[in-house]
């Protein structure tokens, strides 16, 4: 029993580090690696969705109608953010960080004004369960789940859907799009809400397990660079096997060696899969 609890104990680890790394990274990835804008903000989209959802709880909305408003905000803040500033630097690389960065450190100091230096989390729903010596926490049991079904269902709206046409369409070739009769604008801006929402969405799983600071974003905004660069350009291929691989060695060695064992392992690891292969893991699975 001992032996079959240390292997479920390392399963769980994996498990949380894989669904850390996909959930924080997707809202990114849309961004990113379809948009082509280093959204530096992504951050406090995370950040939106983990207040918002504390606030609605706590005002008696149910945590999952609560988490929903909190991945609904963060949609709403990026379309805004979309429209205001994003869509007057595509293809202006360089000022889009710039500007995006601007608005990281604005919201930042904003919610530290007016919100204070953090306010008082949620309680983990469901109970923890015992297996052999080890306890773990039910709720993040099922993390890794949930960020598979999220996976599928952006899948599924991008490949199934006359959205997912419409979007893969303008980000290929946004004049020809314009040609065809497309409004290629909403769609930029349908989509960068989407990565934002996503962004808020992760926010708002790990509200009951982390504490809700207006800094909370940078905790989430590294591991979803670093995830969505070793998946490479194609989101829906390269972050489901970027963050398996790396919440394998992240949490292989925080078992044995500890969490910064497994910080330090994690960062190697994504220098020689970017030597070796420049175009990420999703590289690997591109039909020739």
């Amino acid at each position: 029993m001992t032996l079959l609890a240390t292997a479920y104990s390392y399963l769980y680890q994996f498990g949380d580090s894989f669904a850390y790394l996909t959930l924080s990274s997707l809202g990114l990835a849309i961004i990113f690696g379809m948009m082509g804008v280093i959204n530096l903000a992504h951050g406090e989209f995370v950040m939106c969705g983990a207040y918002v959802t504390i606030l609605s709880a706590k005002a008696g909305l149910p945590l999952p109608l609560a988490m929903l408003a909190g991945a609904v905000s963060a949609a709403a803040a990026g379309a805004i953010l979309e429209r205001l500033i994003v869509r007057h630097l595509y293809n202006r690389l360089f000022d889009s960080i710039v500007a995006t960065w601007a608005v990281s450190l604005i919201t930042q100091q904003a919610m530290l004004i007016f919100a204070g230096p953090s306010i008082e989390g949620l309680s983990t729903p469901f109970h923890s369960f015992e297996f052999g010596e080890y306890s773990f926490s039910t709720y993040r049991a099922l993390l890794p789940f949930f960020s598979i079904a999220v996976l599928a269902a952006l899948y599924g709206l991008f490949f199934k859907t006359n959205y997912g046409i419409y979007a893969r369409a303008t980000i290929q070739n946004a004049r020809m799009a314009r040609c065809l009769g497309l409004r290629t604008s909403r769609i930029y801006t349908m989509t960068f809400a989407l990565g934002a929402g996503l962004a808020g969405l992760a926010g708002a799983i790990y509200a009951p397990t982390i504490s809700a600071v207006p800094t909370m974003g940078s905790s989430f905004i590294v591991p979803a660079f670093v995830t969505v660069v070793t998946g490479g350009a194609n989101v829906l291929q390269g972050i489901f096997p970027a963050a398996g691989f790396l919440g394998l060695i992240q949490s292989a060695l925080s078992a044995s060696y500890g969490q910064l064992a497994g910080q330090i392992g994690l960062l190697l690891t994504v220098i020689v899969i970017i030597r070796m292969l420049p175009q990420g893991l999703g590289s690997l699975f591109n039909r020739k």
